[in-house]
């Protein structure tokens, strides 16, 4: 673009995915109030988060990135947010006390309302309506009233992250996140299926830290101990939304979206002259891209040039999701591309949107062992290609759902049924996601052992 970049360029560009607004009018008078709110999150905060990702990037940390598929205003309530935030953090206390590691927790919350769709249109019985696009933009119920875009639905997106963040603040830096309380973070469901293997490591836990205790080193003496970082993510989407909350910052003079600390770019928006991909080339947040089969090593490198042509450590996180048939033959070509660029990225696995089908019953879900699989074969591709696996990306709930097939629950095609209440795609619920997360961490501690007994010899 010869025209210097501004939050509204992307206007004059083609935006794919936006919805049809009957009154732009009225669009723009939400928009206009968006920009005089407050801020939802902080520049020094998205500043803190891209430096640690650059030590993700370093092979020095390993990130979790995972929450709702998409946020929804009838299912907002606090003990969603709490069961949500309580299975990450069981997740990263395995990842990191397991695998002696580091985790940067990343949550997709507080602004996960808005849904890519495939068709703009969905036809029910011969009655032809437009797509579900999320809360944000319009209703899930399958009426011609519900599904027409309403602008009033950013203002409550806005109040609803806002108050989201608040509480999750509030859990990171108040005490709930103390690892002296790591039992007490134990949901009854998950207890039944992986207690006895999460008791035992919070018991190992808890004896590392009396043994920290007794030389002197406790939660007042260490913050880390009883408190936690934690930032917010969401495919930023919604581009009217995305500008009106980007501001500039007072110290640096850079522009950032104060949307969220991370923002990414979707597999059906990351057209290199698209107006996503150039909204984000001006903000100074650390940015995803979603890297699925049809990405060519030319293409990204190209994306690459555009989003991060300063090389800044910590901007860029590629989160692959292929589907796990098809890993080895689409993710290694990126890889090789990226490496011989001399391009430091953070690589994480997405092993949730290349891995959904229907049943014959018509729910769409996600089988278990698939997830596994892509997740195996992704690290396989980073150790053969000499990169690192450096987090995975989850769509998860800390509800007790039923809505991906197996793990240790046993849940079966009849289950499915029972609670399924996702208002888009599949989610793990808590007891899958932390069966993954031993698996992850028996993965990270194995990787490590290896590079000590390379460097001893």
């Amino acid at each position: 673009m010869s025209r210097a970049w501004t939050p509204d360029r992307w206007r004059t560009l083609v935006a794919h995915q936006q919805p049809d607004y009957p009154d732009p009018d009225r669009l723009d008078a939400v928009e206009q109030r968006l920009r005089r709110f407050p801020p939802l999150v902080f520049a020094g905060e998205a500043r803190r988060l891209k430096a640690q990702l650059a030590r993700a990037a370093r092979g020095e940390a390993f990130v979790l990135q995972g929450g709702d598929c998409a946020e929804s205003f009838a299912e907002f309530h606090p003990d969603t947010i709490r069961d949500t935030f309580r299975v990450l953090l069981q997740m990263a206390v395995v990842m990191s006390f397991g695998a002696s590691c580091p985790v940067i927790k990343i949550g997709r919350m507080a602004g996960q309302f808005a849904k890519p769709r495939s068709d703009a249109t969905e036809t029910r019985e011969g009655v032809t309506l437009p797509s579900y696009r999320g809360d944000i933009v319009n209703g899930i119920e399958f009426d011609a009233a519900s599904r027409i875009p309403d602008p009033e639905r950013l203002v409550a997106a806005y109040h609803q992250s806002a108050a989201t963040l608040n509480l999750l603040r509030a859990f990171a830096q108040g005490g709930y996140a103390d690892l002296h309380k790591v039992h007490k973070w134990n949901l009854a469901f998950v207890n039944d299926h992986l207690g006895s293997r999460y008791n035992d490591l919070a018991d190992r836990l808890d004896a590392a830290l009396r043994f920290m205790a007794a030389v002197g080193l406790t939660g007042e003496t260490v913050p880390q101990l009883r408190e936690t970082e934690f930032y917010t993510s969401h495919e930023a989407l919604h581009l009217p939304y995305e500008q009106a909350l980007t501001r500039v910052d007072s110290l640096t003079d850079t522009w950032y979206d104060c949307s969220a600390h991370f923002l990414w770019i979707g597999d059906r928006t990351r057209q290199l002259d698209g107006a996503h991909v150039d909204f984000l080339s001006g903000v100074g947040n650390p940015i995803g891209l979603k890297c699925g089969p049809s990405l060519q090593a030319d293409e990204l490198l190209r994306l690459l040039d555009t989003l991060d042509p300063a090389r800044e450590p910590g901007r860029i996180t590629l989160i692959s999701r292929m589907g796990a048939d098809r890993v080895a033959t689409y993710l290694p070509p990126l890889v090789r591309a990226v490496r011989r660029a001399g391009r430091d990225v953070v690589w994480l696995c997405d092993p949730m949107h290349g891995n959904t089908h229907k049943t014959a019953s018509g729910f769409k879900t996600r089988d278990f062992q698939r997830v596994v699989a892509e997740v195996q074969a992704t690290f396989a591709v980073h150790a053969s290609e000499g990169s690192q696996a450096g987090g995975v990306h989850f769509e998860l709930t800390g509800q007790d759902v039923t809505e991906c097939l197996g793990g240790a629950q046993a849940i079966d095609e009849h289950m499915l049924s029972d609670r399924y209440h996702t208002h888009c795609d599949p989610r793990l619920n808590a007891a899958q996601a932390l069966e993954l997360a031993f698996l992850i961490a028996e993965h990270l501690a194995g990787q490590r052992e290896q590079q000590r007994a390379a460097e001893a010899s």
